[in-house]
């Protein structure tokens, strides 16, 4: 189809819009945003007859990848320790997916535009196929790989796990709150138009040194749909910028939805390609590197900074500080570490650092082996029972972290974390953008201006007050993480499946119950709080306990 005749066709799509007389619309999905001076129009201009065989023929590409695989015996040659981690992936993954397929029904009513319509829908669609590829390619794997046990239930069970809970918390941010902070400022301009890059782009490139390329090939497909999800991003921010009343939440949003993201994808494929990796070249990028490229310089300034000329305030002081929290503060291997403490409530088998893993630790980040390399020293001695209780029972110089009520990734840089008293309790944020974010941000006013349609951040957030008090066993069982004989557990410390070295739930029976920081500290005194929080702020790195001095 010629360009011509596809803007013809995409021109005459909008004449079946119409707004109905015989009834007074209900906006079931509300904004605080308005578009009274706003120019409607889709810069993309994508048509069904168009996007159709070009999926079809994606989608011919990605099934015949996976029978190639099969028939390669590619899972013969695939690194267990980055498969391991996948089982965490990519259970959580395809509810983003999901969320954005289902956001998309809230911009219909909340963008008063017509002609982007047709984009959010082809983008709905983009959506529930991306979903429906990524959980097949579970399936693959399930059914290929050498230990299925985890694949085979992390899709009802991830969502209580000690580290699923955070991808789900991310995902509902697409869905929840005010229409346009959700489904477009914190969806399509930043998740999709920034950290896709280090979710779509960069992890499969490790997936494929890892042997696996399966990955690649499905989040390749994935992400040659993105450019159509930022072109709806974009064309209802220049909308939104047209109105100067807008201006305040747009920079509230910007604010929020830039470090959400920065928190929970950081963390994520920040461990994914760090930590799930075997491949340890000198000349391949770290983490750290990655984000400089494909974040900073491709989205922060190549995309954010030219909207100051619209006169809008982009937040330069989080950039830099998520830059600093990944180079500086070690966010990311921190991160890591928590995950390996808590191995025994998640579904994997978590890999051990070996003395490669630490060189080129060392050669990327200087300094790594003296903050973090004693505790995955500690975590290699202690992988295989031997008496000895799992790792986060031990004393390993390792204070279990409080989390945050935000984002609902621990507190682990220990100096950033603060606390304050909303909704009537005692809540500990990660560092003061998860506090702003929860007591100013998500409220029905914001700035002396009325935002009923933000709500704020309710529930039981935290995974620990969940378990508080239960024993450690009775807390596998619940989340079902325990293999076909009754009793071994799906998650190890390590890679051997010799029966006599993992873990059972035995071995979880001896220990002490569950105890949630959060639950404790709201049961403290002022005084006693206090005290809590100087302590915590001298901690680390790495969990260490504070200085006795």
């Amino acid at each position: 189809m010629s360009r011509q005749s596809l803007a013809k066709a995409h021109q005459k799509i909008q004449e079946l819009s119409w707004e109905p007389q015989y009834h007074e619309p209900y906006m079931k999905y509300g904004t605080d945003y308005t578009f009274r001076k706003a120019a409607k129009k889709d810069p993309l201009k994508q048509v069904l007859r168009s996007y159709f065989p070009m999926e079809e023929e994606k989608d011919h590409r990605v099934y015949g990848a996976q029978d190639g695989a099969i028939r390669g015996n590619m899972f013969r040659q695939v690194q267990e320790r980055w498969l391991e981690w996948q089982k965490l992936f990519l259970s959580i993954i395809p509810l983003p997916e999901i969320s954005a397929a289902r956001a998309m029904p809230m911009l219909f009513q909340a963008v008063p535009n017509p002609e982007l319509h047709n984009g959010q829908a082809i983008q709905m669609i983009d959506e529930v196929r991306h979903s429906t590829i990524q959980q097949n390619l579970k399936r693959l794997y399930m059914n290929n790989y050498i230990d299925p046990a985890g694949f085979n239930n992390s899709l009802r069970s991830f969502h209580s796990d000690y580290c699923g809970t955070i991808g789900r918390q991310f995902a509902e941010g697409f869905i929840t709150g005010d229409a346009i902070t959700a489904a477009s400022i914190y969806l399509t301009v930043l998740a999709e138009t920034a950290f896709t890059n280090t979710l779509f782009v960069a992890m499969p490139a490790e997936a494929a040194a890892n042997g696996d390329y399966l990955l690649p090939t499905v989040f390749h497909s994935v992400q040659s749909d993105e450019s159509r999800h930022i072109s709806n991003g974009y064309a209802t921010l220049l909308m939104a910028l047209s109105d100067e009343d807008n201006r305040p939440l747009l920079e509230r949003d910007l604010r929020y939805a830039w470090w959400n993201n920065h928190r929970v994808v950081d963390a994520a494929i920040g461990t994914f390609i760090e930590y799930g990796t075997k491949d340890r070249r000198k000349d391949r990028e770290s983490y750290a590197e990655m984000w400089r490229r494909w974040i900073y310089d491709d989205y922060y300034r190549a995309y954010l900074v030219p909207l100051e000329k619209y006169g809008l305030v982009i937040p330069h002081d989080l950039v830099e500080e998520s830059w600093k929290q990944i180079w500086e503060k070690g966010y990311v291997h921190e991160v890591a570490q928590f995950f390996a403490t808590g191995w025994l409530a998640n579904y994997w088998r978590i890999d051990g650092m070996t003395d490669e893993d630490f060189e080129w630790f060392e050669y990327k980040y200087p300094g790594w082996y003296d903050k973090y390399g004693k505790w995955w020293e500690n975590y290699n001695r202690l992988a295989k029972p031997n008496g000895h209780n799992p790792i986060v029972a031990e004393d390993v110089d390792y204070v279990y972290p409080a989390r945050c009520w935000t984002c609902m990734v621990p507190c682990l840089v220990r100096e950033d974390m603060v606390v304050d008293y909303v909704d009537g309790q005692h809540r500990t944020y990660c560092h003061e953008m998860c506090r702003w974010t929860d007591a100013e941000a998500f409220r029905p006013t914001y700035q002396g201006r009325e935002t009923p349609n933000m709500g704020k951040l309710v529930g039981k957030r935290e995974w620990e007050t969940l378990y508080h008090g239960w024993n450690w066993a009775d807390v596998v069982q619940d989340m079902g993480f325990v293999r076909d004989d009754g009793k071994t557990m799906t998650a190890q410390p390590h890679l051997d499946l010799d029966p006599k070295k993992m873990w059972t739930l035995d071995h979880m029976r001896r220990l002490a119950p569950l105890q949630s920081p959060n639950v404790l500290f709201n049961e403290m005194d002022d005084a006693g709080r206090a005290a809590f929080v100087a302590d915590y702020n001298k901690q680390g790195p790495a969990g260490r306990p504070a200085p006795a001095n």
